[in-house]
């Protein structure tokens, strides 16, 4: 787990993370809040340089822990629909969606009553995203999550 923490983008990322830091540009961002995970981070990093904001950082926002480090699936994808398809389950030393979504949402809601009224940008990552998203619209499961892009952009109101 340790090198999730610590993993930094990949050539590519740093390219996409420099389109996301376009896109944001235009938006009026008030706040940003990332993941505690390196790469999140980085994926934010260009915009709060240019719009000299802080990063704040959210541990709540971090990926899921899917199960213990040394746990072996041999297949991740039907591992990850049945977590999808049954949100209590979860893997030896993992976290079930539903607990993941509660983070997700406890973290947002925190951010919303802080930052009530203004645009705030995420750096989080894909499968607590949707996990969260879910909360609000069923259609954010895992289909939806198969079909996402590394990096992603979701914009609500």
């Amino acid at each position: 787990m340790e090198h999730e923490q610590t993993r930094e983008l990949s050539e590519k990322g740093w390219k996409d993370a420099q389109k996301i830091t376009q896109i944001l540009l235009k938006e009026n961002i008030n706040q940003i809040i990332s993941s505690s995970y390196v790469r999140a981070r980085q994926t934010v990093e260009g915009l709060a340089n240019q719009r000299e904001m802080e990063i704040e950082l959210d541990p709540r926002f971090r990926e899921r822990n899917l199960a213990a480090g040394d746990y072996h699936f041999e297949n991740p994808e039907e591992a990850m629909q049945k977590v999808f398809s049954n949100p209590a389950f979860k893997f030896p030393g993992g976290e079930s969606n539903d607990e993941v979504q509660q983070r997700g949402i406890d973290g947002l809601r925190d951010a919303v009553m802080r930052y009530n009224g203004q645009k705030i940008a995420l750096g989080i990552h894909g499968n607590i995203m949707v996990c969260t998203m879910n909360y609000f619209d069923k259609k954010y499961n895992f289909e939806f999550w198969k079909q996402t892009t590394k990096p992603d952009i979701q914009t609500f109101n």
